[in-house]
């Protein structure tokens, strides 16, 4: 099953520039996604990472690759409206730069479940190359509790 941009918006609480994630090539909801990001020269962080030599910050990887496994957390209807936290990062690798042109795949796996809590696992890639891995704990919260 696919999802468009229009279904991400539903699942997803993020919006642009932090909405990361363009299509949900596959998705076995609470296990695992696959998505896709268009990595384009009019994206905000260009203008400054770098002007002459622009690379797709490792931060935002980081969190275009968690956000294709927040899609798999909350596609299930009775997850929808939890925000997907960070509760740490684990076992991160960049491999190759990611530049404007370029599409990121990600296959994103969850890996354990408590509750709320768990982990996930994360391989980003560009032209099936492995370009980024990592790992992430994290937690589901009721954006109405304090």
């Amino acid at each position: 099953m696919q999802l468009d941009i229009n279904e991400i918006k539903k699942i997803l609480p993020h919006r642009p520039p932090m909405l990361l994630v363009d299509r949900i090539l596959e998705i076995e909801p609470f296990k695992s996604a696959t998505g896709l990001k268009n990595i384009t020269m009019n994206e905000p962080q260009f203008l400054g990472h770098f002007p002459d030599n622009p690379i797709m910050p490792g931060v935002l990887l980081l969190e275009a690759m968690a956000q294709v496994g927040g899609i798999a957390l909350l596609y299930e209807e009775k997850y929808r409206g939890l925000v997907p936290l960070f509760g740490g990062m684990d076992n991160i690798k960049f491999k190759k730069p990611v530049v404007p042109g370029d599409q990121l795949i990600t296959k994103a796996e969850i890996t354990k479940v408590h509750g709320l809590f768990g982990r996930l696992h994360t391989d980003g890639y560009v032209d099936d190359v492995l370009v980024a891995s990592a790992d992430f704990t994290f937690a589901l919260k009721d954006p109405n509790e304090k």
